[in-house]
């Protein structure tokens, strides 16, 4: 019997020794779950914050919001860039566009500069000739500085003071420019040769 008892006695113990072994592990690994838990939430939060944060900073990059919510911030701000990109490829177009310009410029008034001095150094000068042709027909040569769309304008001037030109030809040499042509009056008036020099000489110096 007392064999017996010492063996119940020494099971009982075991047995409350591996419960509170058990226990014991259980209460560890609670603690454990419960401290990454903790960690998680910490980390969440510091995440959320630095999102709300950089909404914050994108809110006030943006000049109009139309809603205080995250997507509709997001959507303003997309929208705004969008009209900053467009605005920047039409500042940069015009930029081109006047850069073009200035060279074109610059290329017409360098050519204009080497015309003259080319003319000047052959010794050739603007000059009108008329030469009467028949009653109401003239022959004029007409020998002008090389200019771009100097040529369109003298014919356009002429036009619009009542000379019609037929069988017209140009042609260019030594930065000077020889247009010769037929002229009569388009509404039938008598052309005279001095008149029709003074007129064409005026013409020259506007154009």
């Amino acid at each position: 019997m007392e064999f017996l008892g010492s063996a119940m006695n020494e099971l009982c113990f075991t047995q409350e020794s591996n419960r509170r072994g058990r226990l014991g592990r259980r209460k560890v690994e609670y603690d454990d779950t419960r401290e990454y838990k903790s960690k998680n939430l910490h980390a969440e939060r510091r995440r959320r914050q630095k999102l709300s944060d950089r909404l914050l900073a994108l809110r006030s990059m943006v000049p109009i919001i139309t809603n205080m919510n995250k997507a509709t911030i997001i959507e303003d701000a997309i929208t705004y860039i969008q009209e900053l990109q467009q605005n920047v490829k039409l500042l940069s177009d015009q930029l081109l566009e006047m850069e073009g310009s200035s060279e074109e410029a610059v290329q017409k008034r360098s050519d204009e500069i080497n015309a003259a001095e080319e003319m000047k150094q052959c010794g050739i000068m603007e000059d009108v000739q008329v030469t009467n042709i028949d009653r109401n027909k003239l022959w004029i040569k007409i020998i002008l500085e090389k200019k771009r769309g100097r040529f369109t304008r003298l014919i356009e001037a002429m036009t619009y003071l009542g000379l019609e030109l037929t069988d017209t030809n140009v042609a260019t040499s030594k930065g000077a420019m020889l247009v010769s042509s037929c002229v009569e009056g388009s509404y039938g008036d008598t052309l005279t040769v001095e008149q029709t020099k003074d007129l064409l000489l005026e013409i020259i110096k506007s154009i």
